[in-house]
This record gives structure tokens, C-alpha cells and sequence, in this order.
């Protein structure tokens, strides 16, 4: 792997000076020496191949070691935000979401990569999609975090059972052709109509739900930050989500989030699935009963042309990191082409982390190892719903799947937690939503200057 000048600089400082940060924690290094950085991710099986591969590829090449802190996504994000936010520097590298990244670089919790990127000149910053880019850049428009895989949505559907039930899946569906069919290929071969996440949490139901809102024409506030979940469009949106789970989903949907519902689509249960991109690989894997039975076209839309999501789960060095530069020789490797040829080569194509680069997706190796999904993948990675204008009409806040403010992480739990107990059942729609109606107002208090 070819090095800029300041990357080679770093290396050559770190070996000499033998540095080591104070409360990282042991290495997988002999001897028990210390990391020259500390990561802080999420538990998830592209991070589990990244700490495999680190020792003998990226530490055998800079002479960087790493120690890893790999958690549970909940406990990751709760140790993520008491870190940064007490710039307490244990850790010089954590996972940011599109979420917190802009949230952390306002509060001056992450340091801008701009000038490594601009003296790297190997990393090629051109071939990062340009949707992550922006969704990683803060207000003054420097860059914070640099994308390791990134993920729309799309529509998963079983070929056979359509096949079987005579029925067709238009090429860019609404979603009332997805409830029509799904009403249609319901009970056959035993399968629910569609699966779509009902457990509670902001990333849980309201990730799908919110791109149901945004292009039903809801939208949370309006321009003057007042809470707008019992309009008619959301009271629309909400309602259709919550029918159609209740009327076609799978049973006890309000206790199933992403991993559940996905569990059960490559067991053969679901005739259709809209969730995340990323979890095409795990569909077409050896061992899935629907391997090569799955068709995939665009997230579903009503009012707006363009209706997926936007994330992606990226590298940040915190401000109070020490040592900065090691940090950056760590983020280059592991975000760059050559990372994903080497997961390619060494682990599979399939495993690599993919919606960042546009290198991969002309890699005629991925493409014959993708090739059931990599198309519609592509475009749902880079022609998505725009995050700063994701519905009909004005807003005062960019996400797509969540609301970029600091508040969303609770409130949209409390929400969430409303919708799911509509889908379950134990309470109507209008309650949920009045109920949640009283939450967001007073959770933009501050934005309205009470």
C-alpha cells in the first residue's frame, strides 16, 4: 500500500519516538505493549474482519498496532458519547454514524481530516460517494469522518413465489402496489406478505418508517420548529406502515427488529422485505433457504420520485486524540480500495464493505460476486433521497431515517416506542401519535427560543 509523505512522516515519528497513549488498554501485540491508537466500534461482522486483518496486514506495514474496543451498538454509542463529549482521549478512533458525525464535528468533539485527505494523496478522496461526503461534512464545511461502508434501501422480494402467484413487481413500486401484492402473495408457502421492522427504537421502526413519512409528505416540524406527527400526511404515513405490518407483516412484528426480520426472509418466511442494502450479502450467502430466489428494485415511494435512506457508518478521530496521525495512517487503510480488495481476496467479495467507493462497483470481481444485488445497490448508495431535502416541502432539519439534532436519539426512542405499541395492537394510531405529538414539541422547545 503506497503512503503520502506525511502518512510515511507519522510512521517514521511513531517508530523512533516509540509512542503510546496512556489508558488504551492491551494490544493483541507480544509482550503486552501498548497500542500506538485505541478504536472504539460497533460489534458487527465487517469490524470483526477488520480487527482479523489489522495485525498482519496494516501493523505489519506501518508498524501501528491497534487495540480494539468492539461493542454492542447501544453500548458503543453510549461510551462513544460520554467519551467524546468529555474529550477524555482513551480512545483515538470510534465508528460515527451519519448521525452523530455532523452533531460531534458542531460541538468540536471530532478533528477535520481535510488536511490529511488533502496530503493523501493515495486515499483518492474522489471515489468516495459524494452523499457520504456530505453527510460526513460539518457546518463550516470541513470534512469529519471518512466512510468504511455505507447503505440505502431497497425493496427484497421472492422471484419464486411471485413466479408462483403469477404476480409482478414493478420496476420503481409505490407502496401501495407493495401493500396490493403483499395483500396478494400473503400465505404462500406459508410466508408473511412483506417483513418490516416494528421493534422499538430510532434505528429500529423509525428507520424505515421515517422514509414512509418523507415521501407520504410528513415531515416532523415545519420551518418554525413546531411538531407536526398528527398532520395529515404523517397520520397518513403511519397509518399505512402500521396496516400493513398488522394486516400482512410477520406475527409479533412489534418485538422484531432488523436482525429478526432478516432471520426470517433467509429462513423462506417473508414474500418481501424493504430494509437496508447491506443486508443483501447475508440473503445470497451459502446457507440462506432464498439464495438466488430474490429480486431487488428501489425503495418504495408515493409523493417523492426518490424515497431510501442515507447512512453510513464512518471513521472520526476525536480532538483530544494524541496521536492524530497514527489515527489517520489507521483511517486511510482501513477506508481505502485497498482494504476492500484485500477483504475481497483473502475473505470474499461479499464480505467486503461496499456503498462508499464507486471503484468497487466497477471491480468485475464483486460484480460476478454481487450480481443479484450490486446494481440496484449502486443506485440506491448514490441516487437515495437527498438528506437536506428528503420530502415535500421545507424543513428545519437534514436525515433522511432520523432527524440530525441531538435530541433525536431520545425522542425518537420515546416515539418509536408509541409506534410499536400501535402495531402490537394496544393502543390506535391517533393515540400513539397524539402522544407523540406532546414529545417533539417540547423536545424543540430551544429551537422556538422558549
Amino acid at each position: 500500500m503506497k503512503r503520502s509523505r506525511l502518512a510515511r512522516a507519522a510512521v517514521a515519528a511513531t517508530a523512533v519516538a516509540g509512542l503510546v497513549l496512556a489508558g488504551c488498554g492491551d494490544t493483541d501485540a507480544p509482550g503486552g505493549e501498548q497500542a500506538d491508537i485505541s478504536v472504539l466500534a460497533m460489534d458487527a461482522s465487517q469490524m470483526q474482519t477488520l480487527k482479523k486483518l489489522t495485525k498482519r496486514h496494516f501493523t505489519a506495514q506501518t508498524g501501528i498496532t491497534v487495540d480494539y474496543t468492539l461493542l454492542p451498538e447501544n453500548e458503543a454509542r453510549e461510551r462513544m458519547n460520554r467519551e467524546f463529549a468529555t474529550q477524555a482521549g482513551t480512545y483515538d478512533v470510534a465508528s460515527v454514524s451519519a448521525y452523530e458525525a455532523p452533531i460531534y464535528a458542531d460541538n468540536g468533539w471530532l478533528a477535520p481530516l481535510d488536511s490529511y485527505v488533502k496530503a493523501d494523496e493515495d486515499f483518492d478522496q474522489d471515489d468516495v460517494f459524494p452523499n457520504l461526503v456530505s453527510s460526513l461534512t460539518g457546518e463550516d464545511g470541513k470534512l469529519y469522518a471518512e466512510p468504511f461502508y455505507g447503505e440505502g434501501s431497497f425493496l427484497m422480494y421472492r422471484k419464486d413465489l411471485f413466479r408462483k402467484d403469477g404476480l409482478t413487481m414493478p420496476p420503481n413500486p409505490t407502496w401501495q402496489q407493495v401493500a396490493d401484492l403483499a395483500a396478494r402473495i400473503d400465505g404462500t408457502d406459508g410466508a408473511s406478505g412483506i417483513c418490516l421492522r416494528g421493534l422499538p427504537g430510532w434505528g429500529q421502526n423509525l428507520a424505515p418508517l421515517n422514509t414512509v413519512v418523507n415521501t407520504f409528505g410528513g415531515t416532523w416540524y415545519d420551518t418554525d420548529w413546531n411538531a407536526r406527527l398528527t398532520s395529515p400526511e404523517f397520520r397518513k404515513a403511519v397509518g399505512f406502515y402500521v396496516d400493513l405490518l398488522r394486516s400482512h407483516g410477520q406475527p409479533g412484528a412489534d418485538r422484531m427488529g432488523v436482525l429478526e426480520i432478516l432471520d426470517r426472509f433467509v429462513q423462506g418466511k417473508c414474500a418481501m422485505m424493504y430494509d437496508a442494502t447491506s443486508l443483501a450479502s447475508s440473503i445470497e450467502a451459502d446457507g440462506s433457504a432464498v439464495k438466488g430466489k430474490v429480486g431487488y428494485v428501489p425503495a418504495p415511494h408515493d409523493r417523492t420520485e426518490k424515497a431510501g435512506w442515507l447512512w453510513t457508518w464512518a471513521w472520526g478521530i476525536q480532538q483530544a486524540a494524541g496521536n492524530k496521525d497514527a489515527a489517520w495512517e489507521f483511517i486511510s487503510w482501513a477506508s481505502s480500495k485497498e482494504y476492500q480488495e484485500l477483504v475481497g481476496n483473502e475473505v470474499g467479495w461479499t464480505a467486503a464493505p461496499a456503498g462508499n467507493r464507486r471503484s468497487l462497483y466497477s471491480n468485475p470481481e464483486y460484480q460476478q460476486a454481487a450480481d443479484a444485488w450490486y446494481r440496484q445497490e449502486y443506485t440506491a448508495a448514490t441516487d437515495s433521497a437527498d438528506p437536506r431535502n428528503p420530502g415535500v416541502g421545507p424543513r428545519p432539519y437534514t436525515g433522511i431515517g432520523f432527524l440530525g439534532i441531538p435530541e433525536f436519539a431520545v425522542l425518537g426512542t420515546a416515539v418509536s416506542e408509541q409506534i410499536a405499541a400501535a402495531i402490537a395492537g394496544q393502543q390506535s394510531v391517533d393515540t400513539a401519535l397524539e402522544k407523540s405529538q406532546d414529545l417533539a414539541q417540547a423536545a424543540a422547545a430551544k429551537y422556538r427560543g422558549e
